[in-house]
Parts: C-alpha cells; structure tokens; sequence
C-alpha cells in the first residue's frame, strides 16, 4: 500500500486538511475575503459557472411541466420527511430481505467505525470510492487512512482534489476552482506516489488528462475487492439503491468489487420506485443539464453470480433528526445534490467554495452545514450571512427549498443565541461575535416599526432633512458606506405622495 501524502498547509480561503473539525475554519468573512482576492480562483469560478447555468436553463426549457414536476419532487420529499421513521423501518426490511446487511450512524464516528471494521473484517487494506458527500461528510478517507486502509478516489473530479492534497469547493464538480494547467501539474507530480504514474509528456488537452486518469484507475478497479458509495435515491418499497453519474467510475465500483458498503444520509429515502420519474428528469437537468445521466446504477441487495456478494447499507444521521425537527429548516434535507443553487449565487461565484468550511458549500451549505453541525463555531455561526438573499437560489432549485427563508430563519437563531435542539439535549448557543450591534439595531426598528405615528414622523423629519445627508456613515455603519454609496432621500415620504396623489391613507 502507498503512502499517504502530507496533507498540504491552511491558509484562510485556500485548501485545508483533511479530516479537520468546524472549529478549525476561520469564520466566512475571513475566508472569503482571502479568496476574493484570488484573481485565477474567481475567474475559474466566474468561467466553470456561468458555462452549467446557462446549459441548465436551456436544458429546463426543454419540458413544458417544469414547474409541475418541481412541485411534484417537492410534495414527495416533504412528505417522505413527515413519515420518516415508517420508510426508513420499510426500506430496513426490504434490504435485508434482499440479502443485504443495514447499519444505522448516529453520528460521523460510528459510520467511520463501521464501515472500517467491515473492510478490516475483509482482511483487505484498499478501497475503491464513488463520490460520496456523505463519506466526505464524516472524514471516511482520514478514518481508514489511521486504520492502514488506502481510499482510493475514482471520480475523475475527486481523484483531482485528492491527488491535489485538497477539499472539494462544489457538488456536482469538486475540483471546479482548478483550471487544466493546474491538474496537468498535479497529475505529472502526484499520480506516481498513489499508484500508475501519468504519461511524462502529460499536456493539458482535457482528453489526455481523461485518458491518464483513465490508465491510472483501470489498475485499481480490477484489484479492488471492496468499494464504498453513497447513494442519490434509497427505495422503501424495493430497498434499491440508486447512484447518477456520468463517467462509469462509479458503474465499475459498484459491479466488480465482492463487497460494497454504502453510506447515505437518512434523507435520501423515497416512498416507491415510480418516485424515481420525478427526479431522474429533474436532477439531470439541474446539474449536468443533460436530459438524463450517462450511467444510472440500481441494485437491489446482492444476487449469485452478479456483482458485490455482500452488500451493506449505513445509514447515516449525524443531525438529520435534529434538523427534521426544525419546521422552517427541515426543507434543507429535500435537497438532491444537484447543485444548481451554486451555480447562480453571486457570492459563491466571488467566494467559492472552501470559504464555507463544509462538504457543502453554497446556499444550500449555508442553510445545511450549520443545522447538521450546530452554530458553535464561528464557521457556521457566519454562513447564514454567506447570501445576499437575492433569492436566485430558490428559483432554480428543483425541489423548491426556499433558502433565503431558512438563511433569515438561521440568523434569527444566530443572533438570539438559542435555544435549540442538539442530539437531543435542549441547548443554549452563544450570540456569535459581533451580532450585538446587529441585534440593538433590529429592537430599535422593531419599536418604531410598532409605532406608525412615531414612524411617520420620523419620515417626515428625513425628507426635510435631506441635504444634511452625510456620505459616509459613522460607527460600524463605515464599513457599508466605504463600498457604497448612500441613496439620496425623495423629496417626500412615500405616505405623503400617497395621501397627495391617491386623496387616502396608505
């Protein structure tokens, strides 16, 4: 087995090593003011963007019930999460009925220690992976690496950020802040040390960097014995695991390998395999644009004969039940990782997406991670702010979660300082840093917006005084105004343009 490389240095807004903790993050404004001052990271991002929005929006066009079938995945995933616990118990008995074995996680460290000992019971020390958010999410890698077991990437994107000594920044492309230089580079200097070394005339035509990572996994797939997956859909009724992806990485971990472990978050159940019309025409079309995936993988259990004699199935919670109980941010587990929301979010175009802290960067990252992780640290106390509610997210999103919603309802929670429910246990969080000005401010608008005699005044009193406007605004107010410039006040307030033009009240 290869060694492990180093893992590479943290600096603020750049890569960070793999298996660090939320606390370890600096908060997002940091982040992302060290990153917006990457002039190649934002054009990577500002190209790779605007590139998959505009193919999606061609691509939506396409179906005349768009909007119905949205509404449709939308009533299915919200239904589901209403009767969670009867689909998770129904999709038990169907996978074991299939000759499958369920694990259920509480939370990341026993997924990782399940799933360490079933690969160590196999005697092997290699694993070959399909992207799996979830496995990213709990640091399996890191896991099986202090166990001696090597997790090998096979994604062609993950390869890259793994070889890379890196962290995903997107969903559906995790190595979308790099540009075909940079991942020439990685493969001439870092493929030797994992395995098949890449061609030493390696250029950067996107087909030969294909066809190097091609030869370099082809060795990996036909030794591995064991392979670990997440999942895009889990069946109740059927107990099928369901897996979309576009290069046949993941056709190959799931078919060759004698055991497969799969990971997947609670939420991903659906009630019946006819649910799965609705989101593969909608998943498609939100990520790859495409009308359909290249390769959709299904299996039920194992079968004689026919791929992975042992299957297993974790199912992983690590907050989901925490987040089900919130009425306002439970929407966020609809989501089905397709990424669209990414894709149209100004900030994360300037910012991306190591600036998040998460697996999950993005507005759904900035309503997810703090729900999944708590907002204890500054990371997650400060994502809900990562938006500037322009509301560009809620409108591509295929199941319809209204983020901006969540983000106001978060940071209501954030600037209270609790209470919430963790693991459980009724919790008190602390206000994060710099919210009391914020929270002062929001009391005083809050009493004379319960006032309408005392606002109106008040209005009056700005109109007259419009002249003494000043350019810059003193206190913490400066740091709006010295990238900003102050509106000019109208000439009247709007009640009395009203009153004048309309002869009534407002």
């Amino acid at each position: 087995m290869p060694a492990f490389p180093p893992a590479a240095p943290f600096p603020p807004g750049a890569t960070f090593p793999p298996g660090a903790t939320s606390q370890a993050f600096p908060a997002f404004p940091e982040a992302a003011k060290e990153a917006v001052r990457d002039d190649v990271l934002r054009a990577n991002l500002r190209r790779a963007t605007h590139t998959i929005r505009d193919k999606r929006a061609r691509a939506v066009t396409e179906l005349a019930d768009w909007d119905r079938l949205r509404a449709a995945g939308k009533a299915v995933k919200d239904h589901t999460l209403r009767h969670l616990d009867h689909y998770l118990l129904q999709l038990e008995a169907a996978v074991t009925a299939a000759g499958g074995t369920v694990h259920w996680a509480a939370d990341a460290e026993e997924a990782n220690r399940i799933v360490t000992a079933l690969v160590l019971a196999t005697g092997e020390r290699e694993v070959v992976k399909v992207k799996s958010m979830a496995t990213q999410e709990t640091g399996l890698n890191e896991a099986l690496e202090a166990a001696g077991i090597a997790a090998y990437e096979t994604d062609l994107a993950e390869l890259i950020v793994q070889l890379g000594h890196d962290r995903p920044s997107h969903i559906l492309v995790p190595a979308i802040h790099r540009n075909r230089d940079e991942i020439r580079d990685i493969f001439r200097t870092e493929m030797a040390g994992w395995g098949r070394p890449a061609p030493e005339d390696l250029g950067d035509d996107p087909r030969e960097l294909a066809e190097a990572a091609r030869l370099h996994l082809r060795e990996k797939f036909l030794r591995a014995k064991v392979a670990v997956s997440g999942a895009n859909f889990m069946v109740a009724e059927t107990g099928t695991m369901v897996v979309l992806e576009s290069e046949g990485n993941g056709r190959m971990c799931l078919t060759l390998p004698d055991t497969l472990i799969s990971v997947v978050g609670i939420e991903k159940v659906v009630p019946t395999f006819r649910d799965l019309e609705i989101f593969l025409q909608t998943l498609p079309r939100s990520s790859t644009a495409e009308r359909m995936n290249p390769y959709t993988t299904m299996w039920t259990g194992t079968a004689d004969g026919d791929g992975p004699s042992a299957f297993h199935l974790v199912l992983l919670d690590n907050g989901r039940t925490d987040t089900l109980a919130d009425e306002t941010g439970r929407q966020a587990l609809r989501c089905i990782r397709c990424s669209a929301c990414l894709n149209v979010c100004p900030v994360y175009e300037r910012a991306g997406g190591h600036a998040y802290g998460s697996v999950y960067p993005g507005p759904i990252g900035a309503i997810l991670s703090p729900q999944l992780r708590g907002t204890g640290s500054d990371i997650d106390a400060t994502l809900p702010y990562a938006s500037t509610l322009c509301g560009a997210c809620y409108e591509v999103c295929p199941v319809a979660i209204d983020i901006p919603e969540v983000l106001v309802h978060l940071r209501e929670r954030v600037a209270q300082g609790g209470p919430v429910t963790r693991a459980g246990i009724r919790v008190r969080l602390r206000p994060a840093h710099g919210h009391t000005a914020e929270r002062a401010a929001m009391r005083a608008a809050r009493l004379l917006l319960d006032r309408p005699g005392a606002l109106r005044t008040a209005e009056r009193l700005l109109a007259r005084a419009r002249r003494l406007r000043p350019r810059r605004l003193p206190g913490p107010g400066r740091a709006w105004t010295d990238t900003r410039t102050l509106p000019d006040l109208p000439a009247e307030p709007f009640r009395d343009w009203w009153l004048r033009e309309r002869g009534t009240r407002p």
